[in-house]
């Protein structure tokens, strides 16, 4: 039996040697650039940590995992580029160290190289992949879409945002669990128990993301803590807090997310001390403790081996005890 560390160097390797094409070189270094600013390669990781719940033949899922990791940092390049990011995983963006056009013509191949991976599929699950890979990416589309139409708006609903994490960012996790299955020789009962357990750990782990952006230790988090209060972002807590504020919180609320010009550790003890006032943050544990519980319930019914599932339930115990 494989572990997690072995997985995740046969990964690197595996991307490591792809170069995606040679000329011109401007096209091409974008993408290696980007695909050598390694994150946690968590997606592509839970593709071959499924593919080995039924098949120790798990290297035959290395390029179909590589596929997702390729498309998800195809999102970070287009997503950078509508956000005017300057950096990224503490690197300058695509964009910014290169251009915008070629940022997006090199997004663009990314895609295609994404396809190319997963055309290494066996014959007889190709169509199966592809339908719902094409499916997953058109649904991340309309997530991104949600996420920019809430900037404008004051009146987004628990309900929307829910939605919006699921499509944005919890329904690629899904995917790549369903895609190790399939590739693993997984039954369609057992690929569909994958892809909700992503989806619904997904949607914990954005929450948790929120609640770590107000609550979290900055030592521990890897970024500055209250960002997203500074920014004025619709998160959960922000969306709760607006829902639920009466009074004089709804007014100072009100003022803070007003407010042109701040002193910015003001404003996020002012905004946090609203939140700690109104139950946010046992709120959003609460949540967050429905979806993870959701996600582990899915992977409890998936049919497969219990000493195969080990290492992936292990995994995830790990990110959702996460503090950073």
């Amino acid at each position: 039996m494989s572990t997690p560390e072995q997985w995740l160097q046969a990964l690197q390797t595996d991307i490591d040697q792809n170069a995606y094409g040679a000329y011109p070189a401007e096209l091409y270094e974008p993408i290696r650039y980007i695909m050598s600013l390694s994150g946690k390669r968590l997606r592509p990781l839970m593709t071959l940590m499924a593919a080995s719940l039924y098949t120790d033949d798990w290297s035959k899922a290395l390029k179909p995992a590589q596929a997702v990791e390729v498309f998800h940092n195809f999102t970070l390049m287009h997503d950078d580029i509508m956000d005017c990011a300057p950096l990224r995983r503490g690197k300058p963006t695509v964009h910014a160290r290169w251009n915008t056009n070629t940022a997006i013509l090199s997004g663009d191949v990314m895609l295609i190289k994404a396809y190319d991976l997963l055309l290494t599929v066996d014959s007889n699950r190709l169509r199966s992949i592809l339908v719902r890979f094409n499916q997953t990416a058109t649904e991340v589309c309309e997530g991104q879409q949600l996420d920019m139409n809430f900037e404008t708006r004051w009146d987004v609903s628990e309900e929307e945002y829910l939605n919006m994490i699921r499509l944005k960012t919890s329904v690629l996790l899904g995917f790549a669990l369903e895609l190790g299955g399939m590739v693993g020789g997984a039954d369609e009962d057992a690929t569909r128990l994958l892809f909700e357990a992503g989806v619904s750990m997904g949607i914990g782990f954005q929450l948790k993301d929120d609640l770590l952006d107000v609550y979290g230790d900055p030592a521990k988090f890897g970024k500055q803590v209250g960002g997203d209060i500074m920014a004025n972002k619709k998160t959960f807590l922000l969306i709760e807090a607006l829902e639920r504020a009466r009074g004089k919180a709804r007014a100072d609320l009100d003022y803070w997310l007003a407010a042109d010009t701040f002193d910015k550790e003001e404003k996020v003890q002012a905004v946090t001390a609203i939140y700690d006032a109104l139950g946010i943050r046992t709120l959003t544990e609460q949540k967050i403790d429905e979806y993870f519980s959701r996600g582990f319930d899915c992977l409890g019914r998936v049919a497969a081996d219990p000493t195969r599932k080990a290492p992936l339930l292990g995994f995830v115990r790990q990110l959702v005890e996460r503090e950073q």
